[in-house]
């Protein structure tokens, strides 16, 4: 790792502090580098990812003698030399010809490593395609089909779709123009069978076209761009759990998080919504009136009692008519 070293003008601590960590990241950029040996197929082949990947890309054409499983420290090094999350390195070799190693790093140390070997009989170069190609920039369309990818046990498949994601993901936006999505990268495998040989993964861009259908939604066709490659997973190197929960851990922000229950509507009014337990009308305090309280009735029946009884005192009974 390379020593702390204190900014000695502005100029480097504007450099240490856009690496220092933050609330919310930076995009990953993503370095490419080579081997002592590395076949014309599989720098055709980075050149094409890196085409890709502009502008949050850098591009080595120096050889290192770098062996990513045995001993990653130089992949480190070239990490936080360049502040980049992302590493592709490209080797070949008798035992493992035309092979990329992915890593992905965090605070500048591995977190986890896939690599693939691509086939070099149906790669096909971004420029042997002669079409119109995307723009620089855009954010392309990911599109994941094949049940390797939604196994719910880690694997080489789930580590290959985190990869790509980020692999592709570019700057982070909150909204997105319609007229931005010019063009879809396609990742398929098939599935699993019985024998050894493990599901080829297979790569594919298009480009988007609307043209005009009579109706108001427009006729959507897809063109491929290139490039075309194939690629078979080896090895894998997962991540620790406490690196990965660690990496995975959000930052409190200094934002205010939104109150319970409460709202503003259109105009800016705030707006509260109030719970009430259940009401008990017996106990309900309607408006007080004389006509109406318990103990005039009462003394009143009583009062009624009383001249019914003076009544019978005073009149003698009545005496029947014998038949």
């Amino acid at each position: 790792m390379l020593r702390q070293v204190k900014p000695r003008n502005a100029r480097s601590k504007r450099a240490l502090d856009k690496k220092a960590p933050k609330p919310t990241e930076n995009p990953k950029t993503t370095l490419f580098l080579r081997f002592t040996t590395c076949s014309q197929i599989l720098q055709d082949a980075l050149t094409d990812l890196h085409q890709l990947r502009i502008p949050l890309a850098k591009k080595f054409s120096k050889k290192n003698a770098v062996h990513p499983f045995e001993d990653a420290t130089s992949l480190e090094f070239f990490s936080e030399k360049n502040d980049a999350s992302i590493l592709l390195f490209g080797s070949s070799s008798k035992k493992r010809p035309h092979s990329i190693t992915m890593t992905r790093t965090f605070g500048y140390k591995v977190l986890d490593m896939l690599e693939l070997s691509l086939e070099p009989e149906g790669f096909r170069r971004l420029a042997q395609f002669k079409n119109k190609k995307c723009a620089v920039g855009l954010k392309p369309m990911l599109l994941f089909s094949g049940t390797p990818f939604e196994s719910p046990v880690p694997n080489e498949y789930t580590m290959a779709k985190s990869m790509f994601t980020d692999f592709f993901k570019g700057e982070p936006a909150d909204k997105v123009d319609v007229e931005g999505l010019q063009y879809i990268v396609s990742f398929s495998a098939a599935e699993e069978s019985g024998s050894d040989a493990k599901p080829t993964i297979h790569l594919r861009v298009y480009l988007i076209r609307t043209k005009r259908s009579g109706q108001k939604l427009p006729r959507v066709e897809v063109e491929e761009m290139g490039p075309r490659m194939d690629f078979r997973v080896g090895r894998m190197k997962e991540a620790e759990e406490s690196m990965m929960k660690e990496a995975l851990r959000k930052s409190r922000t200094s934002t205010e998080r939104p109150k319970k229950n409460i709202s503003t509507d259109v105009v800016g009014d705030k707006m509260g919504r109030i719970h009430l337990g259940k009401q008990d009308l017996k106990e309900l305090q309607t408006r007080k009136m004389k006509g109406l309280k318990r103990s005039r009735d009462v003394v009143d029946s009583e009062e009624e009692n009383d001249m019914e009884d003076v009544v019978s005192e005073e009149e003698p009974a009545k005496k029947t008519k014998k038949a």
